[in-house]
This record gives structure tokens, sequence and C-alpha cells, in this order.
């Protein structure tokens, strides 16, 4: 059995590095760091709607490539690797799957062309408050066509132009305008903005008929494997950049990489990031097959992948020592990305009870 990319999948990948390499440096990230209110790259946004990954999930019949969830994996390793300063995630992780999901066929015909066009950015609104959501802590209702409530912090909602928004009884869809106010929250990952949204009688149409926590959590489910992928790829680009500068640095007249306690930083690394990968790939298999064991894959997956890449972006600036928490170097951009993307979709204590769950629920079948 294979467990790895195929040829094209390989190929796809490599030409995704390539076109990132050339389209999303350092400076671009840091150009939205050093000002926040851009809230994301617009010039990195219409490049990649134009080479079609937004769409690349969703079939062709609604404007997409159709190509499949692999693919969609591939794609957001290497977004994940070049640390991309765009709301990819949240429109295309969590939006589209809820849409695919759950979304009438109207409504998709609305919004996933639209999604796969790069011409809607979506957010999903779960949150209202510290702690984990579940039906007691959900406060915002939906009655008469329109919605009310707060959600924060809700990532990418001051730029999202659709919000699918969970209320007591189920999900909705929320157009940006009338009845929606947005405050751009201050985090410690700025090229991922977040924001305070605020439902005053907003015009709200349902999406699809299952309970609101269930649907949520199916939606979370499919959005943990993707957003391994991107852990992943920020995990290994650390592991990089700490072994490029660990052959370059010169300590007492030897290379930095000859110490053993370096050799040993570089190592833990390589293995947590193998385990990950080893998870995001079960993962993966599970999402494109629409297997019953996605549930503890997705759990799997994000607890693992969460994991290596705070691992790997707190070694990353060990190993490159006094330089490595400056602004100047680019290990804290990763840092930050590691915490931010731990936290989408639910910290990861809540994905270990979902684990632990999971595998009490299969071992007692």
């Amino acid at each position: 059995m294979n467990f790895d990319y195929s040829d094209e999948q390989k190929m796809l990948k490599e030409e995704a590095r390539r076109f990132l390499a050339a389209k999303c440096d350092a400076s671009v990230v840091r150009g939205v760091l050093d000002d926040a209110a851009r809230g994301y790259d617009e010039t990195l946004w219409r490049a990649v709607a134009e080479q079609g990954w937004l769409g690349a999930a969703i079939p062709e019949g609604y404007g997409g490539l159709g190509l499949g969830h692999v693919e969609l994996c591939a794609l957001a390793e290497e977004l994940g690797r070049a640390c991309a300063p765009i709301p990819f995630a949240s429109t295309v992780y969590f939006v589209a799957e809820a849409l695919m999901l759950f979304g009438s066929e109207a409504q998709k015909q609305k919004w996933l062309p639209r999604i796969a066009a790069g011409e809607c950015i979506g957010a999903f609104a779960t949150s209202e408050g510290k702690g984990p959501v579940t039906a007691r802590s959900i406060r915002t209702t939906a009655s008469g066509g329109t919605l009310s409530g707060e959600k924060i912090p809700v990532t990418d909602g001051d730029v999202a132009d659709l919000i699918v928004v969970l209320a007591k009884d189920g999900l909705y869809l929320v157009e940006k305008g009338a009845g929606v106010s947005a405050e751009t929250l201050k985090t410690l990952d700025p090229t991922r903005s977040a924001a305070r949204l605020i439902f005053d009688a907003a015009p709200a149409e349902r999406l699809g008929d299952e309970d609101g926590i269930a649907a949520m959590q199916a939606v979370f489910d499919r959005a943990a494997v993707l957003l391994a992928f991107e852990q992943l790829g920020g995990a290994d680009r650390c592991l990089d950049m700490a072994k490029a500068y660990a052959l370059d640095r010169y300590a007492f007249g030897r290379q930095i990489a000859g110490y053993q306690a370096i050799k040993h930083k570089l190592a833990d690394i390589y293995v947590k990031n193998e385990i990950a990968r080893s998870n995001a790939y079960y993962g993966a298999w599970a999402l494109n097959t629409a297997a019953a064991e996605l549930p503890l894959a997705a759990a799997t997956a994000r607890v693992a992948a969460s994991d290596a890449f705070w691992f790997a972006s707190k070694e990353n600036i060990q190993t490159h020592g006094g330089i490595g928490f400056t602004w100047e170097a680019d290990p804290h951009l990763y840092y930050r990305r590691s915490r931010q993307l731990s936290l989408v979709a639910g910290a990861p204590a809540t994905w270990r009870e979902r684990l632990v769950s999971q595998l009490e629920t299969r071992n007692a079948a």
C-alpha cells in the first residue's frame, strides 16, 4: 500500500512550492505583519485564485478544478511552508467545505463558483468567548430570516464577504453588510487577522437542517486535516531554517551543527515532524474517501501537527540563538503562525479530548 503522494500530486506540490517561493517570500509576510490593517496580501490572494487553488476540491460543476482533497492537502502543506498571509484556510477549509457538506443546490451554485474564482472571502464564526464551543455556550439566535448575537474571535472575520455562523439551532449564511459590524482584534499573529463580529438582526439563510454543534464538528473534522497539512508545512520549514543556520553559524572554530545539543534539537524536530506526517496522511486518506474513521483520523492529525509545529517553531528560535527572537530574523513568523493555527477550530486540549473519546468509542465497538 502506498502512503505517499502520487507522481502527479508530487508535481503539483513542487509547482506550488516554486510558485510560492516567487510570490510569497518573507517580505510579503512582513508586509502584512507591519501593516495589520491590510488583513491579508491582496496580490498573493489574486495570484493564488488565478492558479485555481481555491477551487482545488470544489467540483467542476461549481467552477472548481475537481481534483480532490489529497491535492488540496498538498497545496495546504506548501501554503503552510510559505506562511502565506491570505484567508485561504477560512475560505476553503471551512466555508467551502460547509457549503459542500450542507448547502442546498441554490446555495452551492451561488457561492462555490465565487469562492473558486477568489471573488468571495469566507469566515466561520462559532466561538463566543473563552472555553470550548458547546450547546450551552451558544447565545446567538436566528428568527424570521435574521440573526443576532456576537462572535469572538473570528479568524478573517474583518475581511470576509460571507460568514457561516453557528446559532442555537444550526448553521446560517450571513453576508457582510447590513446588520453586521466587525472590530479587528490584536493577536499574536496579525498575518491571519481576527475580529469580533456583532450581528444585529442581520439577514441570514439556514445552511442545512442538521443540529448546529454536530454540523460544526463535521466541518471541523474536515478542516482539521487540512490545517494539519499547513502545520506540517510550517514545521518542515522550521527544520530547514534551523538546519541551514546550524550549518552556516560557527562558534569556537566549528559549525554549531557539530555540537551534540544542536544535533539533538534537530533530531527531535525531525521525529515530531515525521509522526505528524504519518498522522496527516492518515487524515488525508480518511477525508478523501469519506471514511468512517474521519473523526478519529482528524483528531489524531490535529493533535500531532499542532504539537510538531509548535515544537519546531520554538526549537528553530533556540537554534538561532541570540538573533532568533529578534524582529529582523524570520523564526518568529513561524512561531506566531504555530500559535494561531493551533487555536483555529478548537484549542489542542479540546482535540486531545476528542481523540480520547474517539479511541474509547472505537475500542468499545
